[in-house]
């Protein structure tokens, strides 16, 4: 049975020459353009994130922010899709936790005016195992609300006591639903989903997914959709139960952990060895330094400005996704408009950890945040 995967080679960047011309590439904040992927439960309106794209033709579900296809629309390696960017750039871009790597992190805008399938996604060790052709990495991600209607929802893990069995029944009678914990979704709200939980996401709602760079999907149930063909989707249920957690207890919203800043409003929204994710608010500039060892992400998704460093200033605004540079150094953002953005990158955990504990934060809260 073949798992629904849209991962190609160029995930894996190939090692430059020694003396490579990149070595001497200055570093600056890079823009990254999006790819808009049709999907069966998708919006045919972006706005307001995307206004350009309104009455369309077909509906699309997703923008892909940092896929390896995705271009790159600014810097000195304009041009390139981002693939053959990571695989240029100059270790020091990077950062030195991050100079082997493939691009670790996937970032999407997820517009659904339908129920997703419902389904499942493997951890590391399983698909490593099963799934090289599709690139061998799981996928753990999380959800922020950007927007939501009232009366928005997603279905997050099973119900207590919800074994194999129960599972199996509720799929022959066509109950599915029943066994799921359902939560109602708030603009501001965060979710994090672990390999292995199952989940679905409901209309009504614009979403911003940081993830695991992955695409591994088992689908149990599609709610008898077919494509434009006629034909349904391929399920995927036997795979998705050798890897669904049963009697895991799922996590329910996340409880974001407020950290300190000047001029702005941060907090950390979820973390794991993958990602952690912060959301910003300001109105007024704030002055920033990127991390030296690993590369940062940041979304915007909300307003527009300038971004200052060492060349001259760069327009940001609502949609965009940009790629700081491990060794930028200082930089600031400039609002014209109140911004607001997400910010992510792969964390030290450990670090991460001595950090909030240092800041007082107690570890019941950072349970609920900071994720093994």
């Amino acid at each position: 049975m073949k798992a629904c995967a849209a991962l190609n080679t160029s995930l894996a960047a190939p090692k430059r020459p020694p003396d490579s011309p990149s070595d001497s590439v200055q570093p600056e904040p890079t823009r990254i353009e999006p790819i808009f992927s049709p999907r069966l439960w998708g919006s045919r309106s972006l706005a307001p994130l995307y206004p350009e794209k309104s009455n369309l033709a077909e509906p699309l579900g997703e923008a892909w922010l940092t896929g390896v296809d995705c271009k790159i629309a600014s810097g000195p390696f304009a041009g390139k899709s981002l693939g053959q960017a990571w695989s240029a750039m100059p270790a020091e871009w990077r950062g030195t936790r991050l100079v082997s790597r493939e691009f670790p992190i996937l970032v999407k805008f997820i517009f659904p005016q339908d129920k997703l399938s419902i389904q499942v996604h493997p951890n590391d060790a399983y698909a490593a195992a099963h799934e090289q052709d599709a690139g061998g990495r799981g996928k753990t991600e999380m959800w922020h609300a950007v927007s939501s209607e009232p009366s928005a929802s997603l279905l997050l893990g099973l119900k207590p006591g919800t074994d194999k069995q129960k599972f199996l029944d509720a799929m022959k009678e066509d109950r599915l639903e029943e066994i799921f914990q359902s939560h109602l979704v708030n603009p501001g709200d965060t979710f994090f989903v672990a390999a292995g939980t199952p989940h679905t996401i409901g209309p009504r709602m614009i979403l911003c997914e940081v993830q695991e760079y992955s695409d591994l999907t088992y689908r149990v149930y599609d709610y008898g959709r077919v494509d434009g063909k006629g034909k349904p989707r391929e399920l995927h249920i036997e795979k998705a139960l050798e890897v669904m957690k049963f009697g895991a207890a799922a996590q329910a919203k996340v409880r974001p952990l407020h950290l300190p800043g000047e001029r702005v409003h941060k907090t950390l929204l979820a973390a794991c060895s993958y990602f952690a994710t912060e959301r910003w608010e300001f109105r007024a500039t704030v002055q920033a330094e990127s991390r030296h060892d690993c590369f940062e992400l940041f979304v915007v998704i909300d307003g527009s400005g300038y971004i200052h460093w060492q060349g001259a200033p760069l327009p940001y605004q609502r949609g965009q996704c940009w790629f700081i540079p491990a060794s930028l150094g200082k930089f600031s953002l400039q609002p014209e408009q109140s911004t607001s953005a997400i910010r992510t990158y792969v964390p030290d955990l450990l670090r991460l950890h001595a950090e909030l504990r240092q800041a007082a934060i107690p570890e019941t809260q950072l349970a609920q945040t900071v994720f093994a």
